[in-house]
Order: structure tokens, then sequence, then C-alpha cells
């Protein structure tokens, strides 16, 4: 078998919001084990992005909340113009809540459907408010992988930097499974992640990423990488919890800047991308 060649990426800004990690600040602890500190603030259901205006952020779905939230604190840490940075947005399952009320709709009154609710329901409602929000003309992708949507994710966007030679925004989010879908699909709570990736080493940069892809078969019901923190595993039942091993090690390089790990993610049936990790 051949070595596998890795290609190098620099990750500039990360973030991670869930109603019990609302933002890296706690995340990062938290996810390299810690204690979460008592708090007599109330938990956010959903985030309130600064982006919208209080009257978009009452409308959005709770998918498009948490994209946004994150994907604008990693361009935050990342130092990058907004309205300039390439994106990819990935989702195993977009907004379910909206589907799930549509298709309920569909199902009783198909002349009550709502128009609103139905453009949030596209998988790139997200990519499109971020746009429309930040004024950026720059291209953005939306992906979709089931289990695996993150991993994909993360190879579109590391792909792009690299061919591209270009700064490259990631945003990946689930939502919780609501109604008949819940019965079916398997989602819990709301997650969103983000990363900003770089092909040179900045001022900026937080974490060395190599990564490269190598074909085989992938079991998703087993990952491959067990989540260490009881914060992680709390959100392992979000269809977004393939982020989670990569953002565990990312926080840990934050309390160790010495170290070193090597990971993989599964791709789907076909293949897995391995990831090493340094400062």
């Amino acid at each position: 078998m051949s070595t596998p060649t890795f290609q190098r990426l620099y990750v500039e800004g990360l973030a991670l919001w869930s109603p019990s990690l609302p933002g890296w600040t706690a995340a990062a602890p938290a996810l390299q084990g810690l204690p979460t500190p008592a708090s007599d603030a109330p938990l956010l259901s959903r985030p309130s992005p600064a982006l919208l205006a209080a009257n978009e952020r009452r409308r959005a779905p709770d998918g498009v909340l948490v994209a946004l939230e994150v994907a604008a604190a990693a361009v935050t840490m990342a130092g990058r113009d907004v309205a300039t940075l390439p994106s990819v947005f990935t989702s195993a399952h977009g907004d379910l809540a909206v589907v799930d009320a549509l298709c309920t709709t569909l199902a009783s009154d198909p002349t009550l459907l709502s128009p609103t609710r139905f453009h949030h329901s596209v998988h790139n409602a997200a990519s499109g408010y971020w746009a429309m929000a930040t004024g950026c003309h720059a291209p953005s992708s939306a992906v979709a992988g089931f289990e695996a949507s993150f991993a994909l994710g993360l190879l579109e966007a590391a792909t792009q930097a690299a061919t591209e030679g270009t700064p490259v925004l990631l945003a990946g989010f689930d939502t919780d499974a609501r109604g008949a879908l819940a019965s079916v699909t398997r989602s819990r709570g709301l997650l969103g992640v983000a990363l900003v990736l770089a092909p040179e080493h900045s001022a900026a940069t937080r974490a060395v990423l190599d990564w490269c892809v190598q074909p085989g078969s992938a079991q998703l019901t087993a990952p491959l990488n067990a989540l260490q923190s009881p914060a992680a595993q709390a959100l392992a039942g979000n269809a977004m919890a393939d982020a989670l091993s990569l953002f565990e090690v990312l926080a840990r390089l934050e309390a160790q800047p010495d170290a070193s790990e090597a990971l993989q993610l599964p791709l789907g049936p076909s293949g897995f991308l391995h990831l090493r990790t340094m400062r």
C-alpha cells in the first residue's frame, strides 16, 4: 500500500455552539474534559447572531441561526474579510423542524403552505442568509452527506483552499428531528461548528491541519474516533457529530501546544479523511 501524501492547511478560526456550550470560550475547556463551571445564566435554546436584524432573527429557523452564529465567530477569530471569503456550508438534513412543518401542512391542508417556510427548507438556506447578511459575493457551496456531512464539507473546503490558494470558511450544522421525522432520522439537539482554513501560515494560525484521502470501506455506525469528553459525548446524538472528534483535538491543542494527534473521519462507504493536527 502506498504511503498517503498529506496536504497542509492552517486553522485560523474555529467556533462551536450548542445550547449547553454557547461559544468556543465555553466549549474549549469542556471538550478538554474539564468540569463546566456552574452558571446562573439560563440556557439559550438557540443563538442570536448579531449579523441579522432583530426581525430577521425572529423569523429565521434554528439551522440558519446556529450556522450564522458559528460562521461569524470563526471569521472574527481569524480576522478575515467576511465579504471576500469563500464558504462551504454543510448539513446532513438542513432544518428538520421546517421540513416537518411543511410535510404536515401538505398532508393536512396544502393551501396553507407558507412561502417563507418553503425558502427556509431548501438546503442552501444558511448559505443564502450568510451572503445577504454579510454582503459576500465570493463562491459558496452547500454540502450534504448523511452522517459524513462534516467530513465531506471539510474535504470540500480543504480542496478549495488548496487548489485556489485562498482561505475558506467551513460551517456545519444540524438541528433536532421533529414530528414523524424523529422516528426515522437520527439527530437530536442543535449543534453548529465552523473553521476558517488557510493555505499559508499567518499570525492568526491556531493549528496546523494536514489532510489526505484514503479509499476504503468505512463503517459509519462504528466511529473511528471515540469521543473522550462528557461534553462531546452529550452532543453525539446530533447529525453533525462527526465534527466533534476534531474539535476535541483542537481544544486539547490549545491546552497542550506541543502535542500532535491523528484521526480519521469516514467519508461514507468509499473512504476516509485522514487528519494530523499540531500547533
